[in-house]
């Protein structure tokens, strides 16, 4: 850089020659000089305050397009992460019918201990074994000593839990939220909601998954973001299902029966308005699983749709229905119930040895229940289409129901469907089926001969099934099994005005080696549909060993057992759906009674 002097001595030896002052010199230049670098200082300055206004309005642009492009998002659902998984934790409710909560959610949190925070681990221990009696102090000191850095105490806290915790006041105790399920009505329905327990689980946020019931078979939908806002409803009606637990326990406690079910379904629709199983459980605190002895024993088991039972002279209508339509029968047909019938070197007996005389009409045999009318319909019939046929009604294979446990519970049929499985299947022994099916197919013949499917969910619409039997032989039976309550092995479930009509079953159960029946151990089952005058309902009532006690000897069969607890049932939910009960027979009914004495 050259830099002008401010005193030129040619210019200053110049000015003394000519006689004027070297000093204005001087000062000419400083002032050139000064102009200079303030023209150098305002190009500085201006620089800089373009590349600060610049840099504001890029900062300002970039934070207004991201405000823009937020507000135009539309948001997403939250959750919770935890080590890199996403973790679900949002389940939807479960309602019935009429909209009362079945399942909910509850926020609650876990208990975790960091080890490497806690001051004081032998009184961590001694206190959280004060709180928790299952807690071993020991043990727990061990595991806050042996080298782990993080432990879980408990998955699930209740708020005095939490309180008395975080008393204790050791910085190694962590809380970590989370939401779990709740059944608010405890056992009611236990066995149609199932449980559910948690999955992926993290310190922030746990997965709730379903474990059993309904629960399980829909956990893809109530576990859907989607759709956790919107509950699943069911068709079940929570006033009905407690009423007929009420009931059914009450029978079952005074019958000295091992278990019991019950299922009250629309004969139109297929919709279950209640199903009950018992023993239960409460799915807020579900058992774990038996390992050892009878499944059948366990609270978690099913007896409505997991149990396959021989459901006796239930069956009878089934052959009666087929052979009517089959043109082969009518209502007033004579069919041979001489004594005594031996078919393949296999007798074929009625209950106590009754004989019936040489004939019955085909709706005698339903009303007194002859196991060897019903042989000889199925002799008619014959093996390959009476096979058929049950299936068809969906009798031989597992029950088509929103239920996890549904599946497996496959019919016992033989392999060999030989004549000897015909006689016996007409009056419903030698095949096993779930309760369930049998609910289905007798709301078949309720609604006139179109074929039922069982569902749990309520749906405002309904698409009617393929027709299985004619509208008239359909009425027909309804029409004999209403004689089986008036006059024949149910009478005791006669409800006045409800116009009950059902078939009982009286089946012993197979011994555990196999061979034979035991005569001492009894399935009781009442299959029923009213009013018979236009079906509404089917009710399915079974027993398991039931034992009525009140007469000078034990009796056992279904007429004595399921059958009083049905006609309690429809007494008391008759008015809780509506019904109201018609002048048929309401006073008639109770002169008309006749003890049950045949063999269902």
């Amino acid at each position: 850089m050259i830099r002008t002097p401010l005193r030129p001595l040619a210019r200053i030896l110049d000015a003394r020659a000519k006689g004027q002052n070297p000093d204005t010199i001087e000062r000419e230049n400083l002032a050139v000089r000064h102009e200079a670098m303030k023209d150098k200082a305002r190009l500085q300055s201006e620089r800089r305050l373009f590349f600060l206004a610049a840099g504001f309005f890029i900062s300002f642009s970039v934070i207004g397009v991201r405000m823009g492009t937020l507000a135009a998002t539309e948001p997403s659902e939250l959750r919770s992460t935890t080590s890199d998984t996403e973790i679900t934790a949002q389940r939807a409710d479960i309602l019935d019918r009429n909209g009362r909560v079945l399942a909910t959610n509850m926020v609650t949190h876990s208990l975790y201990v960091q080890t490497a925070d806690l001051i004081d681990p032998a009184r961590t221990a001694t206190e959280l074994a004060k709180i928790f009696p299952d807690i071993d102090p020991a043990a727990m000191l061990r595991r806050f000593t042996d080298g782990r850095s993080f432990l879980w105490v408990r998955k699930v806290l209740s708020p005095e839990q939490m309180q008395k915790v975080h008393e204790i006041g050791d910085p190694g105790l962590y809380f970590g939220p989370r939401e779990m399920r709740l059944y608010p009505n405890g056992n009611l329905a236990a066995h149609i909601l199932g449980g559910a327990a948690f999955g992926a689980e993290g310190v922030d946020s746990a997965e709730v998954i379903g474990t059993a019931g309904i629960e399980k078979q829909e956990d893809a939908r109530l576990r859907d973001p989607a759709q956790s806002n919107t509950p699943l409803q069911l068709s079940i009606d929570l006033t009905l299902q407690a009423n007929v637990e009420e009931v059914l326990a009450t029978g079952m406690k005074t019958l000295n029966a091992r278990g019991a079910a019950a299922i009250l379904m629309d004969v139109h629709t297929g919709e279950i308005l209640s199903l009950a199983s018992l023993p239960d459980f409460d799915p807020n605190d579900r058992p774990a699983p038996a390992l050892t002895g009878d499944p059948s024993d366990s609270p978690l088991f099913n007896r409505a749709v997991q149990g396959v039972y021989e459901l006796g002279s239930t069956f009878k209508i089934f052959a009666v229905a087929q052979a009517m339509d089959l043109g082969l029968v009518t209502p007033d047909t004579q069919v041979d119930t001489a004594q005594p019938f031996i078919y393949d070197g296999f007798r074929i007996n009625e209950f106590d040895n009754h004989n019936y005389g040489p004939t019955k009409s085909v709706s005698d045999i339903i009303a007194v229940s002859s196991n060897i009318g019903a042989a000889h319909i199925g002799l008619m019939i014959g093996g390959e289409r009476q096979q058929a046929f049950l299936r068809t009604m969906g009798l031989l294979d597992p029950p088509k129901v929103e239920l996890a446990e549904a599946p497996s519970a496959r019919a016992l049929v033989p392999k060999n469907w030989s004549g000897i499985v015909t006689v016996t299947a007409s009056y419903g022994h030698g095949i096993s089926t779930s309760l369930m099916n049998l609910a289905a197919a007798y709301a078949t013949i309720g609604n006139g001969g179109l074929k039922v499917t069982p569902t749990l969910i309520h749906s405002d619409t309904h698409t009617p099934g393929p027709r299985v039997i004619t509208e008239a032989t359909a009425k027909a039976c309804v029409m004999m099994m209403r004689r089986v309550v008036t006059d024949g092995t149910a009478t005791f479930a006669d409800v006045p005005g409800y116009g009950v009509a059902g078939k009982t079953g009286t089946a012993e159960k197979p011994k555990k080696n196999g061979k034979g029946y035991d005569a001492e151990k009894i399935i009781n089952t009442f299959a029923s549909v009213f009013p018979a005058s236009n079906p509404k309902y089917v009710l399915i009532v079974t027993l398991d060993e039931p034992v009525e006690t009140a007469g000078a000897k034990p009796r056992r069969t279904a007429g004595y057992t399921a059958v009083p607890v049905a006609g309690e049932i429809i007494r008391r939910i008759g008015p809780l759906m509506g019904l109201r009960p018609e002048g048929e027979g309401s006073m008639a009914s109770l002169v008309a009674y006749k003890d049950p004495v045949a063999q269902e």
